[in-house]
């Protein structure tokens, strides 16, 4: 347990800070997609670092039994493969990444989940057990 919330305490934050900004920034999103991914050196380079932090979680937290830890498993996991599809795939992922920027609803959602799941993780790791 003590994995999980250090790791959650780190997570849980970052993603509700995210979420805050994504709300925040909603009009501007579409531009800074558009920039960051028509650089496939970018998508590329931001591979790595994403995929050393999800290695990181899930060699020190795989842990697949019930409860919340399960979320922060499952996180890594994400960072894990996130990282690589970007690494293996820079010029592809921008294309998915600009058309899912376009749909009205793909913002507004990956604000809400980030914010959730950031706020969740927050509470389990700072809260009294």
């Amino acid at each position: 347990m003590t994995n999980s919330k250090t790791i959650a305490a780190l997570l849980g934050p970052t993603l509700v800070a995210s979420g805050i900004s994504i709300f925040l920034n909603l009009g501007i999103w579409p531009a800074m997609v558009d920039q960051a991914f028509h650089n496939p050196a970018l998508v590329f380079m931001s591979g790595f670092p994403l995929f050393v932090a999800g290695l990181a979680i899930v060699r020190f937290h795989n842990q697949w039994t019930g409860g919340w830890p399960v979320v922060v498993t499952v996180l890594g996991w994400f960072a894990v493969a996130g990282g690589f599809s970007r690494i293996l795939f820079p010029t592809r992922l921008a294309e998915i990444a600009m058309r899912a920027v376009q749909t009205p609803s793909v913002l507004p959602l990956a604000a809400v989940v980030t914010l959730s799941v950031g706020a969740f993780l927050t509470f389990k790791a700072y809260g009294r057990e």
